[in-house]
């Protein structure tokens, strides 16, 4: 280190540890090695700024050379213009099967009396007696609940055929 060898390092040191003295040594060896710190730091910067000016430099080299080539064209070549390119279709793509749909939707809402294409066809059966039969006992309010005299028929009307159920 700065061609000082090990037994002038020690003189060094002795004279150092006389002439500052054992109390204020630490201190100012702190503030040695901060500023020896510091010094790396510069370098180091220094020393990437340096590289990052030699990978520039060789980068245009091979962007001058790139250019001499005849019949390259390197905007043809740029990713981002093909993922755009892609990206555009697609959008027209969807855009064309909303607008289909949205018309699709005003056609069934112009008329609603069409049946839909997907529709399943359900046949339903004429009901003879009326869909829904209920009657009360006028029994007298008491603790036990009595049963009705008569069946109750209930029916609903749903997408499938009619059901109905007896209860009794």
């Amino acid at each position: 280190m700065f061609g000082i060898d090990s037994p002038e390092l020690l003189v060094i040191a002795i004279v150092a540890l006389v002439v500052i003295g054992p109390k204020e040594l630490p201190s100012l060896l702190r503030s040695w090695g901060k500023w020896m710190a510091k010094m790396r730091g510069m370098a180091s910067e220094f020393r990437g700024h340096v590289d990052e000016m030699v990978r520039q430099s060789e980068l245009d080299d091979v962007k001058k050379q790139l250019d001499a080539v005849p019949g390259l064209d390197l905007q043809s070549l740029d990713p981002t213009k093909q993922i755009k390119s892609m990206i555009q279709e697609g959008v027209a793509e969807g855009e064309k099967a909303l607008n289909e749909a949205k018309s699709q939707i005003n056609t069934s809402i112009d008329n609603p009396l069409a049946a839909p294409e997907s529709a399943p066809q359900i046949a339903v059966a004429p009901l003879a007696e009326p869909a829904v039969v209920a009657t009360v006992d006028p029994a007298p309010a008491v603790a036990e609940v009595a049963a009705p005299a008569e069946p109750v028929v209930v029916a609903s009307v749903e997408d499938k055929p009619v059901k109905a159920a007896v209860a009794g």
